[in-house]
């Protein structure tokens, strides 16, 4: 006959597997909520499906895009943004120009300047071979917008295109996503984006 103390073992090892159950579940669904948190408020992923950022992005690359980037900071020139474009798509440039300057193509060394200061583009992060644009103009990007162009500058359908509408080709702060701010697919390619040292002489 079994003992009083095999019987209340073995009653209790139902208990206990259903209470591993529950704290299993209870863990993955936090798991999830927090994921989907993460990826709502805080960081997304994009994919990159053109050209238009080469040599710095290439087509099927992926980055991570920091969406409280600009709750805690004004956004930057030199920052690579994800930002609802002309068209209203997600789309993904560098920030050439803020609020209050003057962009201009181009002086007599073909390099675009920003209130003046010329941009020593070409071996930072421009596309090889190309020019810093292969179409003049002159902007001055109003207050809560922002100046944007692809890396590849032949490739890049980016505020030079658009210089005819209303807002002359810039786009709102408030349109940016955030900031990519890291390249981790493929992995031989993982990297941070840091902001290049070009524009530290603008003011």
């Amino acid at each position: 006959m079994a003992t009083t103390e095999e019987t209340e073992e073995k009653e209790s090892r139902p208990a206990k597997k259903t209470s591993s159950l529950r704290e299993t579940l209870y863990f993955t669904l936090g798991g999830i909520v927090v994921a989907l948190l993460v990826h709502t408020f805080v960081l997304q992923s994009f994919y990159i499906p053109s050209a238009s950022m080469e040599k710095t992005l290439l087509i099927n690359d992926r980055v991570i895009v920091n969406k409280l980037a600009y709750r805690f900071g004004s956004v930057e020139r030199g920052d690579i943004v994800v930002f609802k474009g002309w068209d209203g798509e997600d789309t993904i440039k560098r920030v050439i120009g803020i609020g209050g300057d003057t962009v201009k193509c181009c002086d007599a060394k073909r390099r675009i300047t920003v209130n003046g200061t010329p941009l020593d583009e070409e071996d930072k992060y421009l596309y090889p071979g190309v020019y810093p644009s292969g179409q003049e103009f002159q902007v001055k990007v109003p207050q809560g917008r922002l100046w944007l162009m692809g890396d590849h500058r032949n490739n890049s359908m980016d505020s030079r295109y658009f210089l005819d509408d209303p807002n002359h080709g810039t786009i709102a702060v408030s349109d940016v996503t955030g900031r990519a701010f890291a390249r981790y697919w493929p992995l031989s390619r993982l990297s941070m984006l840091s902001r290049p040292p070009t524009f530290s002489d603008v003011r």
